[in-house]
């Protein structure tokens, strides 16, 4: 796991605005924000992508992520937000630790803005990919 800016911060070496914390995750709102609120919610295991973490973290995760986002809602007073996570620099991930972005959408020019292109699936071909996918879930 490379040393990065999140694991300089749950080491306590960079401050941060700290939401939540607990023995497996942290919160702390980001020092770049698309919005006002925009909060990063990471697990303490260190892992580059989220099928690296082990359970227990990825389990620590899904308690924490829905209590944050309520209380982004809530301070915010924006009922809209995104929640966006990124595996590998193919896919963006510019910090090389699983993080969540809790990005909060006040109106179309704040936030998060996405261009979404899809496509239309082939039922047959979709049907051999889920079972092959299915094949592999643990």
């Amino acid at each position: 796991m490379p040393d990065t800016i999140f694991s300089k911060i749950i080491a306590g070496e960079i401050p941060c605005h700290r939401v939540y914390e607990d023995e497996h995750v942290l919160a702390f709102l980001d020092i770049g924000p698309l919005s006002e609120g925009h909060t990063l919610v990471i697990p303490k295991e260190p892992a580059v992508t989220l099928g690296e973490l082990s359970d227990e973290a990825g389990a620590a995760l899904g308690r924490v992520l829905p209590r944050v986002c309520r209380a982004v809602a809530q301070a915010t007073g924006c009922a809209d937000y995104n929640v966006v996570q990124s595996n590998g620099r193919g896919a963006n991930q510019e910090v090389m630790h699983v993080h969540f972005h809790i990005i909060p959408k006040p109106d179309p020019e704040q936030g998060l803005v996405v261009s979404w292109r899809a496509g239309e699936i082939d039922h047959g071909a979709g049907a051999d990919l889920a079972k092959k996918i299915a094949s592999h879930v643990a």
